[in-house]
């Protein structure tokens, strides 16, 4: 027989330590770029490629013109990259997992959400930073925001709390995996034909019927549709508003399951 594990008691943190403990942890993550500044790659140099990719092979044949394209693609654009690298959450979580790092992270007198916590924002800052990245790029290729400052903040906000919301998603898988390669395997073959059936890339009044009707209930359709409108003008409301409704479906089902997959996994290591 096995003998019984040695359980640490920790006196319990209060919520303000328990935050100090996540922020410090999130530096920690973002901190790690230094070691492996490859991983940016995928918050930078992928999206501004299928930016340029989409704008000058296709631009001219589904909108006439590229700076008419410009104007539809690059709302969708930053949805799009926000939608692949959620996957990144689950990455970082099953490498740290993997690792052990959860487990030395255990033993020391934290809030048990913390290192979770830190993960996620440290996630949520870089994807800030890719958004505002793709922003730049487009204003260099003749992007011009037609609406308001505010607007461009709302518009940031919203994108980053459906990102949170996917996060949890991915979450579920990086605690799942047996490795970092798998969360990476199942997460861009689950995200892909999400992100492509959708109104990214193309108007939706050029696809078959029987396509529209999914993409018109496509919460990254109806997010890119809340961004064009909050950047170009057009509806905001009614897509802001069924994206927050996903947003908050999405959490609802997979925060709690997350939660209760990971403390599964750490209690049977």
């Amino acid at each position: 027989m096995k003998p019984p594990r040695e359980t640490t008691h920790h006196p319990r943190t209060s919520l303000l330590q328990g935050l100090q403990q996540t922020m410090t942890l999130a530096w920690r993550t973002l901190l790690q770029i230094r070691h492996n500044p490859w991983e940016l790659g995928d918050f930078s140099i992928q999206p501004i490629l299928f930016l340029l990719l989409f704008l000058f092979v296709f631009g001219g044949a589904i909108a006439g013109s590229t700076a008419d394209y410009l104007r539809f693609v690059l709302p969708g654009v930053i949805v799009m990259n926000m939608v692949f690298v959620t996957v990144y959450v689950g990455h970082g979580l099953n490498t740290d997992l993997t690792k052990g790092m959860f487990d030395r992270l255990r033993a020391l007198p934290i809030a048990r959400w913390s290192p979770l916590a830190g993960r996620i924002i440290a996630d949520l800052v870089k994807q800030a930073g890719s958004i505002l990245l793709l922003l730049s790029v487009g204003a260099l290729l003749g992007f011009r925001l037609e609406t308001s400052i505010s607007s461009l903040l709302l518009m940031v906000v919203l994108v980053l709390t459906v990102a949170l919301a996917i996060s949890w998603v991915m979450v579920l898988v990086g605690v799942l995996a047996r490795d970092p390669e798998h969360v990476q395997l199942f997460g861009f073959t689950a995200l892909f034909p999400i992100t492509f059936i959708s109104n990214v890339f193309v108007p939706v009044e050029t696809m078959p019927g029987w396509v529209q009707a999914l993409v018109n209930v496509n919460p990254v359709s109806l997010l890119a549709d809340a961004a064009r409108g909050l950047l170009v003008g057009g509806p905001v409301l009614q897509p802001a508003l069924w994206s927050l409704l996903w947003a908050l479906a999405i959490m609802a089902v997979f925060a709690p399951l997350s939660v209760w997959a990971l403390n599964r996994r750490l209690s049977a290591q």
